[in-house]
Formats: structure tokens, C-alpha cells, sequence
């Protein structure tokens, strides 16, 4: 494309400007207008397309494995089938005897673990049954120490002075006869019995393990309730001398619910010890 205008004859030589380089587009490359050349973009791809894609070579590596592994596993079970075909007698014998070696084993192996656990079962039954014992033995030695309380069949004995006091030696006699007769746990009014108790004499009564009480005086015993009654009223025993000798009153009442809440502190042993 030239460009012309009119000028005087002396004016410099009009110049023509080289083509722009590139690739140009005819319909805008306009002689007329003198517009310049526009250069159109290609449009950008879509993403869609390349997600399209990118699935698509998903869908075939997956089905591509899928179908070596098919492969893989189809020729493993033909050569197994292959193997055990081509074996010799022999070899098949041997193999027999392989596998039946390796049962054996495996028996013998089951049978240590059977016996395992049965030694197993029987500790834990064995602990179980020291347990319970140890259990039971807590308990009645806190009940026959006094540091439990306790309840069950037995009597109540009640006794009420006459005109004479009533002296320690003779209510210590009654609780000797109750502890021969089986009694198990006793008290005497609010003190509990045990193989340390003892009685003395106060001017108003009798004080039993340091506590002084006065008439009447209540003894409960748990045991048999007829072998109880009968230590106490037996004709020429301790409650028909009281009877005689004191002039005091003597009440025995058995029940199914005797219950004695006094209880003892564990007391410390200076000189005795468990034998080990």
C-alpha cells in the first residue's frame, strides 16, 4: 500500500513503510480506510474437554489392570494344574508324605495349645476358688474378731438383779456356757464379745472391756437357739444359780433375726505374728 499526496515538485520523496510482519487477516487489510491489520487468537480450549479426557485414560489403565490380573491368576492355576501333571509318582509320593508331615505338625502343634489352655482355665479356676476362699475366710474372721457386725439365729438373754448384786465371775460364767454351747458372736449390752473380753466389779454394776453398764444386763448370742437356751436353763445350770443365789430374774427369748451391730477395732499385737 502506497500513500500519495499532492505536493511541489522541490518536496522530499514520499516514502513507502515496509508490511507489517505477521499474519494479517484480508478484510481488514483495507486500501481504502488504511486501517491496520487486526490478528485474531485461537479460542482457549475448554476445561470440560480436558476433564473428559483425563477420565477417560482412567477408565482404560483401570480396565487394562483388571485384565492382567485376570490374566496373571488364569495362568497361576493352569501352571498349578501343569505341575502336579508333569510330577513323577515318586515325586507325588513325596509330596504326600510332605503334606501329611506338615498335618502332623500342626496337630501336635493344636494339641500343646489344647493343653495350654486347659492349664490356662485351670489356674484362673484355681485363683478363682483361692479367691472366694480367702473371701470367706476375711469374713469369719472379721466376725469372729469383732471388726464386722453380724446377724442370724439365736437368743436374747436378759437378766434383771435382785436384793444381792450380781458379781463379775458368775455373768463371765454365763457368757463361758453361751461360747460352749456354739455360740458364734455375742454381746454384752453395748460391747462386743471376743476372746480378749473380760469383766470386773464397780460399785454400781460390772464394767465389761473398760465400759461400765448396770441392771439389767442384755446378752445376744447367734448360734443354734435351742443349744443356747438349754446351756442357760438347764435344771442345776448358771441361770437356775442365779435364780437362787442372787435373787435376779432370768429371761431367755429365742428369735430367727438376732442382730448385733457392735463392732471392734483391729487391735495391734506386740509380741505375736502370723507364721509364715
Amino acid at each position: 500500500m502506497k500513500w500519495k499526496r499532492n505536493a511541489p515538485s522541490d518536496a522530499e520523496p514520499v516514502r513507502i513503510p515496509p508490511k507489517p510482519k505477521g499474519r494479517t487477516h484480508r478484510s481488514s487489510d483495507d486500501t481504502q480506510t488504511g486501517s491496520f491489520p487486526v490478528i485474531r487468537r485461537k479460542p482457549p480450549r475448554s476445561l470440560n474437554s480436558n476433564a473428559s479426557r483425563a477420565r477417560l485414560v482412567t477408565s482404560v489403565l483401570v480396565i487394562l489392570m483388571c485384565a492382567l490380573l485376570g490374566f496373571g491368576y488364569a495362568v497361576q492355576v493352569r501352571n498349578k494344574e501343569s505341575t502336579y501333571q508333569s510330577l513323577s509318582e515318586d515325586e507325588l509320593v513325596r509330596l504326600l508324605d510332605e503334606t501329611s508331615t506338615q498335618v502332623d505338625k500342626l496337630e501336635e502343634r493344636k494339641s500343646e495349645l489344647s493343653q495350654q489352655l486347659t492349664a490356662i482355665k485351670s489356674a484362673a479356676d484355681k485363683q478363682e476358688e483361692a479367691d472366694r476362699i480367702a473371701k470367706q475366710n476375711e469374713q469369719s474372721s472379721g466376725i469372729l474378731s469383732g471388726r464386722l457386725p453380724a446377724v442370724g439365729r439365736g437368743v436374747v438373754i436378759t437378766i434383771r438383779e435382785g436384793p444381792t448384786k450380781l458379781d463379775a465371775s458368775t455373768m463371765f460364767t454365763v457368757i463361758e456356757e453361751l461360747r460352749n454351747a456354739g455360740a458364734e458372736v455375742m454381746s454384752f449390752n453395748e460391747t462386743r464379745v471376743v476372746t480378749s473380753t473380760h469383766l470386773t466389779d464397780t460399785k454400781k454394776g460390772l464394767r465389761c472391756d473398760g465400759t461400765e453398764y448396770a441392771s439389767p444386763y442384755v446378752i445376744k448370742a447367734i448360734g443354734d437357739p435351742d443349744a443356747l437356751q438349754n446351756a442357760i436353763q438347764i435344771a442345776g445350770g448358771v441361770g437356775s444359780r442365779i435364780k437362787v443365789q442372787f435373787n435376779a430374774t432370768v429371761s431367755v427369748s429365742q428369735s430367727d433375726e438376732v442382730k448385733i451391730d457392735q463392732v471392734r477395732r483391729q487391735g495391734s499385737y506386740q509380741f505375736a505374728k502370723t507364721v509364715e
